[in-house]
């Protein structure tokens, strides 16, 4: 969405827009020329989006300078609609229509018998209303039901039954193309379209008019036409007809964050995290990398359904999970800072299994399989933090049978024992007295369970309950 809007111009008549010199632009050549506009002051040109900026948004820039259709080719939870209704900060704030007419039209020149009849019978009194840019945006789901009469138009019955012929324009209702016109109109999923709902898109991307049961009618539509699919859908469930393939401009390859920065980033500015009254929420940085690359991790498993893809949506739940976790044990224990730790990564299970299609079938495969991605992004990210050489005198002060309780559940006071029985644990603190408790007891669980990831110890869990010895 753009930012709120200002106040419309107060031009109410056709005489009085007439008076001002407007002239309308064709849909295309107002992004075309906003872009431009952008682009030489270095402005950025969808704010939000975060891993595009080399890959993705350059090409989008081409197609839009190059005034061509596009479609958004990626697979699930990799930004397409967010990409695709970002578009709209490219149109004018304001442009003018005619009030009072089914489709909004240029009222220099329209297109519909309706809008002719008005001016017609009301010539420069003719009424203006003005449009946002987020109104002349609309978006549709495939889906097989979808009818030529929702996306172009039908004849309208009740228009018949107060006496109009069939042969009347005036007798149609339009659908949401034709009421997108002089905007942008989009279409996720593509191919999961019937191939005879694709058919009648045709002569909208090529003649860029409509044509509705044999109705003599012709509009010349202004509308730009994105659309997004799922590579997968190509050979599974529909295709996209090659005529229709074929009317595109550009087709534009989407992708996932490359890097754990950008998903962080990404997880950071979508993630809905609140605390509560009394109550402040810190994540450790360590933990926010955690959960990224827990990510990364599935996107390369081979136990993961990886045509199906793993959405950056699923780096937000798992987000949302593991402080929603941190914040019920504060409130349980009555502490003030919510800091999660590796313990509550058990309570993200639900969310990341709900976001992701597992190859093994067989039942309870898939918490191991889990639980093996949760362990390796903890073990990656532990390594680029710690050397594990510099750790070894934690560890061997566990070979006299030192035993270490831990969990989500620990009150955080239990923890500040543990620093007490492994003094050498201080030194993984860069600032250990201006570190809260909190922050103390989730950096000494990341190091145990680090150890333990290493075979530096062994760990036995009753539950959320971990005992770490060596």
């Amino acid at each position: 969405m753009t930012d709120s809007p200002t106040s419309a111009p107060d031009i109410k008549t056709l005489g009085a827009l007439k008076a001002t010199g407007y002239q309308a632009k064709p849909v295309k050549q107002e992004l075309r020329g906003n872009l431009i506009t952008k682009l030489r002051t270095k402005s950025p040109l969808f704010p939000g989006i975060s891993g595009y900026e080399d890959t993705v948004i350059p090409q989008l820039a081409n197609a839009l300078l190059g005034q061509q259709d596009v479609i958004f080719l990626g697979e699930r939870g990799q930004g397409k609609s967010r990409l695709v209704r970002g578009l709209t900060s490219l149109l004018d704030e304001w442009i003018p229509t005619l009030a009072a007419v089914e489709i909004p039209e240029d009222p220099l020149d329209p297109i519909s018998a309706q809008g002719k009849a008005l001016i017609a019978e009301q010539g420069d009194d003719a009424p203006i209303a003005w449009v946002h840019r987020d109104e002349r945006y609309g978006e549709k789901l495939a889906t097989p039901d979808i009818t030529i009469a929702d996306l172009i138009g039908e004849v309208d019955p009740i228009k018949v039954a107060e006496g109009r012929y069939l042969t009347d324009e005036l007798t149609l209702t339009y659908g949401l193309v034709p009421r997108l016109n002089r905007g942008i109109f989009a279409i996720n999923e593509l191919p999961d379209l019937a191939e005879r709902i694709q058919v009648g898109l045709l002569n909208v991307l090529e003649e860029r008019d409509v044509q509705i049961r044999g109705h003599k009618v012709r509009l010349p539509l202004d509308v730009f036409i994105v659309a997004t699919a799922n590579p997968e859908d190509y050979t599974n469930r529909g295709r996209i007809i090659t005529p229709l393939k074929d009317r595109y401009g550009a087709q534009i390859r989407t992708h996932y964050p490359p890097s754990i920065n950008q998903e962080v980033a990404i997880m950071l500015q979508e993630a809905a995290i609140a605390g509560c009254e009394g109550c402040e929420v810190s994540v450790p940085s360590y933990m926010q990398q955690i959960i990224a690359e827990i990510t990364h991790t599935a996107r390369l498993s081979p136990d993961i359904n990886q045509r199906s893809g793993v959405s950056v949506r699923a780096s937000i739940a798992n987000y949302e999970a593991l402080v929603a976790n941190a914040l019920r044990r504060a409130l349980r224990l009555n502490e003030s800072q919510v800091v999660p730790r590796i313990s509550d990564l058990a309570f993200i299970v639900p969310s990341f299994q709900g976001k992701v299609e597992f190859e093994a079938m067989e039942e309870g495969q898939e918490d191991k399989i889990t639980e093996r991605i949760i362990n390796k992004a903890i073990r990656k990210v532990f390594d680029a933090h710690y050397d594990i050489n510099n750790l070894e005198g934690v560890a061997t002060a566990f070979n006299d049978g030192l035993e270490i309780d831990a969990g989500e559940g620990l009150e955080t006071s239990a923890y500040q024992n543990i620093l007490e029985q492994l003094p050498g644990l201080r030194d993984v603190f860069v600032d250990l007295a201006n570190t809260s408790p909190q922050e103390q007891a989730a950096t000494v669980e990341f190091v145990l369970e680090g150890l333990h990831l290493h075979k530096l110890l062994n760990k036995q869990q009753i539950g959320e309950h971990n005992t770490y010895t060596g």
